[in-house]
């Protein structure tokens, strides 16, 4: 986090496009071990279930950082010409300091394990930590064989090619809602930025609950098929009402419950799923190749504005992706802790 903050700060610095793409790409590399890091550090600290909800309540920081940072932009680039800086630059340099203070504090705030919480009632911390110790036995015998072993199963691989699916359509919409919503909307702005936002508050609901349900059930592989067909629900509607504000906007709404909850679910899914030391491996390679479609989806839309002149087949193509995405995973045999209640 310390890393990624000051890197984020330092793009404000950028003089040209290769500097630019330089600092990206740092930035890129200060930021991969951040998810993969959180996701394998609720595993050490919350049983299977209660995972899909605290994955959950781990992501509504991405919608929130977008409901939020989407207005707070529109101030921060009239700021142009303030010390001398253009508006991009203070947009940078401000927005990459909570990254930097929270880096600073986390070593101090966060531990490791249950056991070594001293802010824990004994009894808590021993139940706790007990229950999780339970849960490793059980992953363990299942996985028996070397770490590299397991990252070369045919089930981790695909769960690499469902999490490429939906960062293909999280980021194929993420990058490029705001021009369509400005497009039939004709808002700029704070107003457009509000708009943007919209579809993502109401998804902070979708994504609290799904996960809870997930969790009181003990269910997890129909819980992402659910969602990922929603989401796709959702880009046909919006791909329908493309000119339509009101249809459009209901479209896209859709689409974030079902799209956003996919992934707080589906990463409750590798933990269980890999034992021992291949759980960090795993979850590492499953981000990093699901994270190549943040490049394909938006590259996708645009391809595919140009060739048509319109929105409603990049969304269709995405939404294609999320049903692929459902019929992938509905083939796969889970083992039966994502199956029980913990």
């Amino acid at each position: 986090m310390l890393t990624w903050g000051l890197v984020s700060m330092a793009m404000c610095f950028a003089s040209g496009k290769w500097s630019l793409y330089g600092l990206r790409v740092l930035l890129g590399a200060a930021e991969a071990g951040f998810f993969p890091g959180v996701v394998l550090y609720l595993s050490y600290w919350f049983p299977a279930r209660e995972r899909a909800k605290t994955i959950a309540l781990f992501m509504l920081a991405v919608p929130i950082s977008v409901a939020v940072g989407a207005p707070l932009s529109t101030p921060l680039l009239a700021l142009d010409g303030a010390l001398g800086l253009r508006g991009w630059q203070w947009l940078f340099l401000i927005e990459g300091i909570p990254a930097v203070l929270l880096g600073v504090l986390a070593p101090f705030w966060l531990t490791d394990r249950p056991e070594h919480a001293a802010w824990l009632p004994e009894a808590d911390r021993q139940s706790l930590a007990d229950e999780l110790a339970a849960e490793q036995r059980q992953r363990d015998s299942r996985h028996t064989g070397s770490p590299l072993a397991a990252l070369k199963s045919g089930r981790v691989l695909a769960l690499c090619l469902v999490y490429f699916m939906n960062t293909m359509a999280t980021y194929g919409i993420f990058l490029w809602l705001p021009r369509i919503i400005e497009d039939v909307s004709g808002q700029t702005g704070l107003g457009l930025a509000l708009l943007t936002a919209a579809p993502m508050l109401v998804a902070l609901v979708g994504m609290v609950v799904v996960g809870a349900h997930s969790d009181r059930s003990g269910e997890r592989k129909w819980h992402v098929v659910a969602c990922a067909l929603t989401g796709a629900a959702g880009l046909v509607v919006a791909a329908s009402f493309q000119h339509h504000l009101l249809g459009l906007m209901l479209g896209f709404t859709l689409c974030q419950v079902g799209q956003r909850s996919v992934a707080a679910v589906f990463w409750a899914i590798p933990p269980a799923l890999l034992g021992g030391t291949a759980a960090a491996a795993g979850i590492a390679l499953i981000n990093s190749i699901g994270n190549l479609g943040g490049a394909v989806g938006p590259a996708v839309m645009g391809w595919l504005k140009q060739a048509t002149h319109g929105f409603g087949a990049g969304l269709l193509v995405l939404a294609g992706a999320l049903c692929a995405l459902a019929a992938l995973l509905a083939s796969l045999r889970l083992p039966r802790e994502d199956q029980k209640p913990g």
